[in-house]
């Protein structure tokens, strides 16, 4: 292996100490990497959650279709699963 160079503490600066104390010890990391804009889709809120919940009630019918097909071939096998 030999001898390596330790990068030193990015948290061990004085600048960043200085950042730190300005946000009241606060740690969280978003404070000190930034955070991903959130996309405006100028979808009106409304509308989407009307098109978001019809999907959603799609989903769960599907779900419950799937479920019961599966309840069934394992019932086949010999296998059930009690509710």
């Amino acid at each position: 292996m030999g001898w390596q160079r330790i990068k030193p503490n990015p948290l061990s600066s004085k600048e960043m100490r200085k950042e730190i104390k300005g946000h009241s010890y606060v740690l969280t990391p978003g404070r000190y990497v930034g955070a991903e804009e959130a996309i405006d889709d100028d979808e009106p809120f409304e509308e989407k959650m009307e098109r978001l919940t019809k999907l959603l009630g799609k989903q769960f019918s599907e779900s419950a279709k799937l479920e019961r097909e599966i309840r069934a071939n394992l019932k086949n096998l010999g296998y059930s699963i009690d509710e």
